[in-house]
């Protein structure tokens, strides 16, 4: 009984055998006319057997599935890449390697285009899956992240550039240069060429340069995503992991400072602001923030500081003129509700009274210095004269009010 079960068992297994040869005839025939769809149709039969199959039945089915799904994607339908590329890598031969490259070609170039044609997140599905055929090309998982932030693809992007943090990518690379005689220009290319070319004497000085890491960007770019997605706990996370690949990039510490700002920590911010100055003490954008953010804390002494480094530095920064003048202006308001909350008319309050008033005067008037300080550098400039006006009709010169309105009818 057993031996005609076992009988039984072989006999249906042959028979097995013989229908998958049969259908990877079909296939095969189908494939020969360019008929896709005919190939799958051929083997739709076989699918859940397949696996079973000897080795050469198995990659002959899964190599005639890559080719229908290969003329298909190159027939217009996209999608069937990757179809394409799962049949290709359930086998292993030079052969299906050839077709897989072949594939990789395409879709790089397929992505070229769509870039080109701000098809960003077509592109940036394409390139990924270059890069799943050859995962030592981690280029393409580069630019297939960057497409999808162009596409504005966000959790693609962020799904892309985590596989590039988790991989350790770099992305840095060596460029071998040299100078051309002929023209003075220091011109790349690779590195036997070059070598040539200098032995030649066509070319001279030549230079291995290495280009940037790429890692702190590719953090950073995580953390800019998440910001951007509402999650600022991670954002956070990935600022402090990326400053600690590159604490002295300012960009970092600007964008970690912008977040803190966000969640309302000034003081945080403006700590963060001082370190960027540190870092890059001539950018007068970094002066100005620190200016608003001391004039918001009401320390007058910390923002004029601040707001004068940053004219110092460029003269014509005038947002820095006018609140620099602002400052004594926003000061000398403070005093104005001093005044208005003296109710007496006794004598001690009257001087009180006075004071104040001299005193925010005396600031009114710096406020007024500076503005007529930055007109001289700034001629040009209306809204310095429209301020300037106003501070003089609070201080009731209509001498100089009348002045600066005629320079602004000019």
């Amino acid at each position: 009984m057993k031996q005609k079960l076992l009988l039984v068992v072989a006999i249906f297994a042959s028979a097995i055998s013989f229908a998958q040869k049969d259908e990877l005839k079909a296939a095969k025939k189908a494939l020969k006319a360019n008929d896709a769809q005919g190939v799958l149709d051929a083997l739709k039969p076989v699918e859940g057997t397949i696996d079973s199959a000897d080795e050469k039945s198995k990659v002959a089915y899964y190599e005639f599935l890559g080719d229908a799904y290969t003329i298909l994607a190159k027939a217009g339908d996209d999608s069937q890449f990757e179809n394409a590329i799962k049949a290709y890598q359930q086998v292993e031969s030079n052969e299906v390697a050839d077709k897989l490259k072949g594939i990789s070609n395409d879709l790089v170039n397929s992505a070229v285009a769509d870039n080109q044609n701000s098809n960003f997140v077509d592109a940036a599905t394409k390139l990924h899956m270059s890069y799943s055929i050859s995962p030592r090309d981690t280029i393409y998982l580069y630019y297939a992240a960057s497409s999808a932030v162009s596409g504005k693809d966000y959790p693609l992007a962020l799904q892309y550039y985590n596989e590039l943090k988790d991989l350790n990518y770099d992305g840095s690379e060596v460029k071998f240069t040299a100078v051309d005689v002929a023209t003075g220009e220091r011109v790349a290319m690779d590195k036997a060429q070059r070598d040539i070319m200098v032995k030649a004497g066509t070319h001279k000085d030549p230079k291995d340069e290495k280009t940037e890491s790429k890692r702190s960007e590719i953090i950073k770019n995580i953390a800019l995503i998440y910001t951007q997605e509402g999650d600022d706990e991670k954002a956070m996370e990935a600022y402090v992991d990326a400053r600690k690949v590159n604490p002295n990039d300012v960009s970092l510490i600007l964008n970690q400072a912008n977040l803190y700002f966000k969640q309302g920590d000034k003081d945080k911010f403006k700590s963060l602001m001082n370190e960027a100055i540190e870092v890059d003490p001539q950018n007068p954008d970094l002066h100005y923030n620190i200016g608003v953010i001391s004039m918001e804390q009401n320390d007058y002494e910390a923002a004029r500081a601040a707001y004068s480094k940053c004219i110092e530095i460029d003269p014509s920064y005038i947002n820095a003129h006018l609140n620099l003048s602002t400052s004594y202006i926003n000061e000398g308001n403070l005093l104005v509700e001093q005044m208005n909350a003296i109710r007496g008319n006794s004598a001690k309050d009257i001087a009180k009274y006075d004071s104040l008033k001299a005193q925010k005067e005396a600031l009114f008037k710096k406020g007024a210095d500076a503005l007529e300080a930055a007109y001289k550098t700034n001629p040009e400039n209306k809204e310095l004269l429209e301020q300037l006006k106003n501070i003089y009709g609070a201080l009731s010169d209509f001498v100089n009010y009348k002045r600066v309105q005629d320079l602004i009818d000019q």
